[in-house]
């Protein structure tokens, strides 16, 4: 098959971490990840001119990623998020407002890059401001019919309502969210369910979403499309700290999406991919020497 584009949109930050600060943001990271699997990843975002701005621009190119879509803004700075990680390498973030990815512009080549894209991810947070939203909602509405439309949720801070919610899976064919989020959900979409399953087959019912994804940490993940269901246990592994595991999760789901898996072969390769970013620093880790494939292999 053709390498699939796929398109991280919306956000991208250097989180403020203890050690120093690393490049990241949701739809960024989705992207690095999607880029180490072999797909085509390209990031859809705005930086400032600044010096982080820049340094944004040669960490992703000499990641191998291009910054051809990423957007330049002369008045406001590159984003940054400080992080605070917690024993269990769990993160905490305070991220800034207003900044570069606030104002995201609806462009001609933005408009091709939507029309040619095999799969997109996005989330709550970069729909925070009203121009930035209106400019993600056009990019998802000009994307191919055929295209696998991700609502990756990433709920932060007060950045989200309902609306944002609706409007995110009115457009959206797919969903990921993880089990702390899922009871802010219930209440904000006024769904009463209990049950997982139930709660899935609800959303599918009342949206064209056709899979659904609930994360549960270490303890693995359930998916769910429109006939079957399939639990994963997850792997164990020493975690360093878990920023961007859940963004690696969702590009090998994305991945083994495209290539038309089951349930149980994309259930598989996304806890590998989110239990090795977890065991590595950053979010953005280096594919090993020997090789991604025997890396996440090695994972039991």
């Amino acid at each position: 098959m053709n390498v699939p584009t796929v398109v991280g949109l919306g956000e991208i930050l250097w989180d403020i971490l203890p050690s120093g600060p690393q490049l990241g943001g949701a739809p960024a990271n989705f992207a690095y990840s999607s880029h180490l699997l072999g797909d085509r990843g390209t990031v859809a975002s705005r930086v400032g001119t600044d010096q982080l701005g820049k340094s944004t621009r040669e960490t992703l190119q000499k990641a191998g990623i291009s910054d051809q879509f990423l957007q330049s803004d002369d008045s406001q700075p590159t984003g940054t998020a400080r992080v605070q990680v917690d024993s269990a390498g769990q993160p905490k973030f305070e991220i800034t407002q207003p900044v570069a990815w606030d104002y995201l512009e609806w462009t001609k080549g933005w408009q091709d890059l939507a029309k040619s894209a095999d799969a997109v991810c996005f989330g709550s947070l970069a729909q925070r401001s009203d121009k930035s939203r209106a400019t993600i909602l056009n990019f998802l509405s000009a994307a191919p019919r055929t295209a696998m439309l991700i609502f990756d949720v990433n709920l932060r801070q007060q950045f989200f309502s309902a609306e944002i919610i609706w409007q995110s899976l009115q457009r959206a064919n797919a969903m990921k969210l993880s089990h702390e989020e899922v009871p802010r959900l219930k209440q904000l979409l006024g769904v009463t369910e209990n049950d997982d399953i139930i709660f899935c087959r609800s959303l599918m019912q009342r949206f064209d979403v056709k899979l659904i994804c609930i994360t549960r940490g270490a303890n693995g993940s359930l998916l769910c499309d429109g006939r079957d269901v399939h639990e994963h246990a997850g792997y164990r592994v020493k975690v360093e700290n878990t920023v961007g595991a859940g963004d690696a999760f969702t590009a090998a789901l994305v991945h083994e999406y495209l290539r038309q898996r089951t349930l149980a072969e994309m259930n598989d390769t996304a806890n590998r991919m989110g239990a090795w970013v977890a065991s590595q620093s950053g979010a953005m880790p280096a594919s090993p020497a020997y090789g991604l494939d025997r890396a996440l292999a090695d994972l039991g």
